[in-house]
């Protein structure tokens, strides 16, 4: 439909310019008209386009919050993995944040649940995971990226839960990275 808008509104600026006038009298405001209709169409095509770049799905992608939030000296620091979560959004990722079920405690001293850490990160409620006390974020986030066919971004080797999830030791599965200049980086693309 929208290379339908593009060809009229060439046909239109076309005719503007090649057609004799229809009518002396009416010649003044016929030029414009036409001018003017086959804006209106490339300005509807141009949305057409723009708005198929936009809703185009992107790439998931999981961060090991509790790790990429330990990359700057060590500290637990969730500016890094905001900082992180903004850049893969930028290049078209669709980011999901799994953090240890201690995330708050070492943030704020406090309990930090799904909904509070996706207000830190500015993402989605359903992109953000805090586990359940006692329990180790690792196997849902190897659960989650193998679901989704997704890469995680850390540190850790998972090396205890190789022999379940065999597919961290294929290249490009875990994406390593750290803290330069005060921003993130990661080793590989992804």
């Amino acid at each position: 439909m929208g290379h339908l808008w593009l060809v009229i509104g060439v046909a239109c600026a076309m005719l503007a310019v090649l057609m004799p006038p229809l009518d002396p009298e009416w010649e003044a405001s016929q030029q414009p008209i036409l001018i003017g209709l086959a804006a209106l169409c490339a300005a509807i095509w141009l949305r057409a386009v723009f708005s198929k770049r936009r809703s185009a799905p992107s790439e998931p992608i999981l961060i090991d919050g509790s790790n990429v939030m330990h990359w700057q000296d060590g500290k637990p620091n969730i500016a890094v993995v905001d900082q992180l979560v903004q850049a893969l959004r930028a290049k078209g990722y669709r980011p999901g944040v799994i953090f240890d079920a201690n995330v708050g405690y070492k943030l704020s001293n406090r309990f930090l649940g799904d909904a509070a850490m996706a207000r830190l990160l500015d993402l989605p409620v359903k992109q953000v995971m805090v586990s359940p006390k006692g329990t180790p974020a690792d196997e849902f986030l190897l659960q989650a990226a193998r679901d989704m066919d997704a890469p995680i971004i850390t540190n850790d080797r998972f090396r205890d839960w190789q022999d379940s999830f065999s597919e961290v030791a294929r290249a490009g599965k875990l994406i390593r990275g750290g803290v330069q200049n005060g921003a993130p980086y990661l080793k590989t693309t992804p």
